[in-house]
């Protein structure tokens, strides 16, 4: 970073709460002018506070040789400590406190501590080595914020979590009554801290002494639907009234969000605050609702394919569709929301199962002429059934810890100075082993994470990857049964010609001698398509590239996964562009560390060791942070990269 001019106040940032103007990214702010190095001459000619802010430590130590106090307060009433804190010059810091620096002297115009301003910058680093040496971080400045507070408004979360970890209270009030919660909420808009504020047990619904607002009115009042969402989640009152007796949903409007406002009345009626109609505590029940979504694709499969498929005029047909379009949006409207996409893909996957066999007993089995058909098709159900339970109910791989393992890996990571949002999951509190990632519908982190597959609406992870191939494998294997029991019906009862009815003639032929059979073989069309399609991409994935789901999508997130030669981060390009560079970047070979070749990686996931012929690599991921030496160097030079500056506004 640049170091800070001695002109110009370094905690005016600030000040801007006052009037809550502070710049935008849709507002541009002119770029100063750009700063002369200095040159090895002039630093012998610094003064002891510019020594200070560039880090030029040998002039420092020959000024304070020569007898200047390190005590000393400058023009501006700040302490060459504060200075050295703010620019994150560590043996700086070091050097001023052996020779006696007062480590907790309030400076500046804001009477802060050199531990104010290390956090107000985001040096976590500097944050742990002054308060090793004892700095109070539960000193308030001038405007009565302790560090807690500016960490959580600046959205530093690596120093939030170190100064819970290190006993500060999550709810520690500042002089208003604000506490870390209310401020990111109000100023942090993305996830973090909050969600790590919330992990820790902050309260949603602690009113602050001035305004009378909780967490959740200050994200209203800015209209931060990040938060509004997690603080909604973790239980916030919706009927808590602030000073001026607005609830949130009145703060919303009042803003004009109408977005927000809408979220948060959908919310109030599910909560059954709002009452819509008599049947509310009804519709509203998560249980009820459960069941509906579930039972809802059976009925649904089941009124298409039978509607066409009974015995009846065509007038009492179209009569009955009426009423079954008719409760289809009325269950739609009551039941359904966003929540229920967590459950309608596997209701779908076992209604169409169920019908699909339904299909298979009542209308093709008086066709199948071979025991052996029977018997290979009764083997596939049973391997479908097993490996989709096994998928569906297994753990994928859940990362578990304690409070105290919490605690104590956050002290571990920043006293390393490894504590960094690319390794530390900020809602589990817990380091994360290398290819695991938070799921957010499952709220947990998964070791070895793939994806959250919605067909078996679970995690595909370290522990049950090898089953949802096996899912896939046998589902395409029942689709295809199915379909081979719906031609073999056909070749009975519907005789066709390619050549002589045509494609819409043998399409009439289907439908008209059994809607229901024509159904469900389009059914098992379409579910071909995205099951055989899922599969083929998982093997390529998995056995070819060594990789998993989430790696390949989210591969710049992942720097392990480029050679070594491209790792070069601080290189610059000569009369080069961004775009150059970009395209440089584009062309790098996606590889993975993970790759033990074709046959290994197939015999590793799927644990096959075949009385010992085979050795899967046995690596536990839940617990794993590198494979060889050369990839722990790589993931360390990562995790302990300089993250400097760090904010999530």
């Amino acid at each position: 970073m640049a170091e800070h001019d001695p002109n110009c106040n370094p905690m005016q940032p600030l000040l801007l709460q006052e009037n809550e103007t502070e710049p935008t990214s849709e507002q541009p702010v002119s770029a100063p002018p750009p700063e002369v190095a200095p040159t090895q001459d002039d630093y012998k000619n610094f003064d002891i506070v510019r020594a200070t802010q560039y880090g030029v430590f040998p002039r420092v130590r020959e000024l304070v040789e020569a007898g200047f106090d390190v005590n000393t307060m400058d023009k501006e009433n700040v302490s060459l400590l504060h200075w050295a804190s703010i620019n994150n010059r560590i043996d700086v810091v070091k050097y001023f406190i052996s020779k006696g620096s007062m480590i907790d002297r309030v400076g500046g115009d804001l009477n802060s501590t050199p531990l104010h301003w290390a956090t107000r910058q985001g040096h976590l680093n500097m944050v742990v080595l002054l308060m090793t040496y004892g700095a109070d971080p539960s000193v308030r400045d001038g405007e009565g914020y302790s560090c807690i507070h500016l960490a959580a408004q600046f959205g530093h979360t690596a120093i939030v979590a170190y100064l819970i970890a290190k006993g500060q209270d999550v709810d520690l009030p500042d002089r208003t009554g604000m506490t870390a919660l209310m401020w990111s909420s109000y100023r942090v808009f993305g996830f973090d801290p909050v969600r790590l504020l919330l992990t820790f047990g902050a309260s949603v619904n602690k009113a602050d002494k001035f305004h009378g607002n909780t967490s959740l009115h200050w994200a209203c009042q800015t209209g931060n639907h990040v938060c509004v969402k997690l603080l909604l989640k973790a239980g916030a009152d919706l009927n808590v009234l602030n000073g001026k007796g607005q609830t949130p949903l009145e703060v919303a409007m009042s803003t004009q969000n109408t977005e927000l406002a809408r979220r948060l009345r959908l919310v109030r009626y599910e909560q059954g605050l709002d009452i819509k109609h008599p049947m509310q505590s009804f519709t509203t029940n998560k249980k009820v609702r459960k069941y509906v979504g579930y039972i809802f694709p059976f009925l649904a499969l089941f009124a298409i394919g039978w509607i066409p498929e009974m015995e009846a005029s065509y007038t009492v047909k179209l009569l009955l569709v009426a009423p079954s379009i008719f409760i289809w949006r009325v269950t739609a409207s009551f039941f359904f929301d966003e929540n229920m996409s967590h459950i309608m893909p596997v209701a779908i996957y076992l209604a169409t199962k169920f019908w699909m066999y339904f299909t298979w007993f009542f209308y093709v089995m008086p066709y199948i002429d071979s025991q052996t058909k029977n018997i290979l098709f009764t083997v596939n159900t049973l391997l479908l059934t097993y490996n989709f339970y096994k998928a569906w109910r297994t753990d994928p791989g859940f990362l578990k810890s304690n409070r105290e393992d919490k605690v104590k890996c956050i002290l571990e990571l920043a006293e390393t100075q490894t504590l960094t949002l690319n390794q530390f999951c900020s809602t589990c509190l817990i380091r994360r082993p290398m290819r695991s990632k938070h799921c957010s519908i499952c709220n947990r982190c998964v070791a070895k994470f793939d994806h959250h597959c919605p067909w078996i609406d679970n995690c595909v992870g370290a522990f049950n990857h090898k089953y949802f191939l096996g899912y896939l494998f046998f589902l395409m294997g029942m689709i295809a049964w199915c379909f081979y029991g719906c031609t073999l019906y056909w070749q009975h009862n519907c005789p066709f010609d390619i050549y002589e009815d045509g494609i819409t003639g043998i399409i009439y032929k289907i439908f008209k001698t059994s809607p229901w059979v024509g159904w469900i073989a389009l059914n098992s069309f379409a579910h071909m398509f995205w099951v055989s399609a899922l599969f083929f991409c998982q093997l390529y994935q998995i056995v070819w590239m060594g990789m998993t789901t989430n790696e390949r999508l989210n591969a710049a997130r992942y720097f392990y996964q480029h050679r070594g030669e491209e790792q070069d981060h601080g290189h610059s390009h000569g009369g080069g562009s961004a775009d150059g560079c970009s395209k440089h970047k584009e062309q790098q070979d996606m590889t993975s560390p993970f790759h033990r070749g074709v046959l290994k990686n197939f015999v590793d996931i799927f644990d096959i060791r075949c009385c010992g012929l085979f050795r899967p690599s046995g690596i536990d991921w839940t617990n794993a942070f590198s494979l060889d030496q050369e990839s722990k160097q790589r993931v360390q030079q990562f995790f302990t990269s300089n993250r400097e500056n760090y904010q999530m506004v």
